[in-house]
């Protein structure tokens, strides 16, 4: 299909279309500061707020080469400055909330914002930021309340008009190692993405005009910016805004707010089946759910419960598109994602870039083509052209992730890279171990990582979040042993675990190993840390 020159192009078609449609959807929250009531916009009640504040920006001087931060949250304010920067060839650089001072000034620094627009609750956090940044000044506004006018930004705006292959935002990695990298993504990434998610078929498949995402994975996050609301945008589909998961209240604001697909991460399906039985989690319209992680032994549980299919996905903020095994019959008890396809070719990849025999472990390559690899793909790193050069050796993309191609071209996951750990010749996959454990009743949250051993090189160490109620206990430690040893090869059991109180996270839930324990620290010395090696037996 032709897509729009930009996001504000698709946007002011379906406006144009569908203007009475719904396209924001707020559920009610007794208590918040904010619509405690709930809210719901149309296509056309948001365009009137994106023009008022499209003519701010314009009569400011903001246009193409500028970029403007955004701490707004799930929040209708977000889609008003987004389309109304996006209109002018503005790109944007969501921020993470949960950010501490260091990571926002870092990341206002890094992209040269020319203004932040934030919530009444953060100005002083972000004023806090401005103030230290010394390269350029950085204004900080109320993004809540149309002022007069805006402060201009300091360099005059690019000539020509935003186009296919203009920036429309720039995303930060996750930064598992380092500091994030930003990934500059074009209006093209952004309504490629949302095309390919409306179009995909199988499960995926979209009734025009119907749909209703409830999505409560972050704005900051390209599964919601992009791929979500590029296609209710292109679709005249309505978003469901939740400000975060919440276990408890999901089934009440899901059945509230009609809606007909969820998006999820690993985190979400064990926290609903942990959840006491309610009339509501069977009053719903959800035809089906879009995400990643949810363990293999975990999968049918909860669409046997819950009544609905949870389709697979793989995708990256650098992809921009996914697979996904939508197509029936799925493998719910395996961590297939889907097949390669055209504009999404795959290959599994040895160290030296080659092929590797189906069957086998490798890690993942993509690009679109042989002809235009990076056609749909992000721009590159911002700033760190030798980053983006290793990513993309070969003409292919390195994903960092360990799968396997099957000999019907199914792909597998295995782990990340970084996640498997060497014992004694073995590698072992985090990922697989997190998946037994957190299966167990008594287990909330899991992280399985590697710390040094004197022997083998590396040991598994699980460090675990033990239900609310559950004594983190040496009884409870033999007992995971225990479902461990019964389940899995007697190398692949923790030698080393941890109860802890809490694991620390990033915005869309996904455990950040690399903060639980200091950079100097060997995680074996912490008090509690329960030595499990000796049970470790053939």
């Amino acid at each position: 299909m032709s897509l729009p020159a930009s996001v504000h192009a698709a946007f002011a078609a379906t406006v144009a279309a569908h203007p009475g449609k719904s396209f924001l959807c707020l559920p009610a929250r007794p208590g918040r500061d904010y619509w405690p009531d709930g809210l719901e916009l149309s296509f056309a009640e948001v365009a009137a707020q994106v023009e008022n504040w499209r003519q701010l920006y314009a009569a400011a001087g903001y246009g193409i080469g500028h970029r403007v931060g955004l701490l707004l949250e799930m929040r209708p304010e977000f889609f008003y400055h987004f389309l109304a920067l996006n209109a002018l060839g503005v790109g944007i650089v969501p921020i993470n909330p949960d950010y501490r001072h260091d990571e926002m000034l870092y990341q206002m620094q890094h992209a040269e914002a020319d203004l932040v627009v934030t919530l009444p609750a953060r100005l002083a956090d972000m004023q806090l930021v401005a103030a230290e940044r010394s390269e350029k000044p950085l204004p900080v506004i109320d993004g809540t309340v149309l002022p007069a006018s805006l402060p201009a930004p300091q360099s005059a705006a690019q000539s020509g008009e935003p186009g296919q292959q203009t920036e429309a935002g720039l995303l930060y990695t996750s930064g598992t190692t380092g500091r994030p990298k930003g990934c500059v993504l074009t209006n093209y990434y952004y309504l490629n993405a949302g095309a390919w998610y409306g179009n995909f078929g199988g499960n995926f498949t979209m009734q025009p005009g119907q749909e209703r995402f409830y999505n409560p994975l972050p704005l900051f996050h390209m599964n919601h910016q992009a791929i979500t609301v590029s296609c209710a945008i292109l679709g005249a589909h309505c978003l469901i805004l939740p400000e975060r998961f919440s276990p408890t209240r999901w089934w009440a604001e899901v059945v509230e707010t009609r809606a007909s697909i969820i998006h999820y991460l690993g985190v979400v399906p064990p926290l609903l089946l942990n959840q006491p039985v309610s009339p509501l989690e069977r009053e719903h319209s959800v035809r089906f759910g879009f995400g990643a992680g949810v363990e293999p032994q975990l999968h049918h549980a909860f669409e046997q419960r819950f009544g609905f299919p949870l389709v697979e996905v793989w995708g990256m903020t650098e992809t921009g598109r996914v697979f996904a095994d939508a197509f029936e019959p799925r493998q719910v008890d395996t961590r297939a994602f889907g097949r390669p396809m055209p504009g999404l070719e795959a290959m599994v990849a040895d160290a030296q870039g080659q092929e590797v025999p189906r069957g086998q472990e490798g890690e993942l390559l993509v690009r679109h083509s042989a002809a235009e690899p990076r056609r749909g793909f992000f721009s590159g790193y911002l700033k760190n052209q030798a980053a983006t050069d290793e990513a993309w050796r070969g003409g292919w993309f390195h994903t960092g992730d360990v799968v396997r191609m099957a000999d019907d071209g199914m792909l597998y996951f295995v782990d990340r890279m970084k996640n498997i750990i060497r014992r004694s010749g073995e590698n072992i996959a985090a990922a697989e171990i997190e998946a037994v454990l957190q299966s167990h009743a008594a287990v909330a949250q899991v992280a399985v990582l590697a710390v040094p051993d004197e022997i083998r090189e590396e040991e598994v160490m699980a460090c675990i979040l033990p239900m609310p109620g559950m004594a983190g206990d040496a009884a409870l430690a033999d007992q995971l042993f225990a479902w461990c040893n019964e389940r899995l090869a007697y190398f692949k059991a923790p030698g080393w675990l941890l109860f802890v109180d809490s694991l620390p996270t990033t915005g869309t839930q996904k455990v950040q190993k690399t903060r639980i324990f200091a950079g100097n620290e060997d995680p074996r010395q912490r008090p509690g840390a329960i030595d499990l090696r000796a049970r470790k037996k053939r």
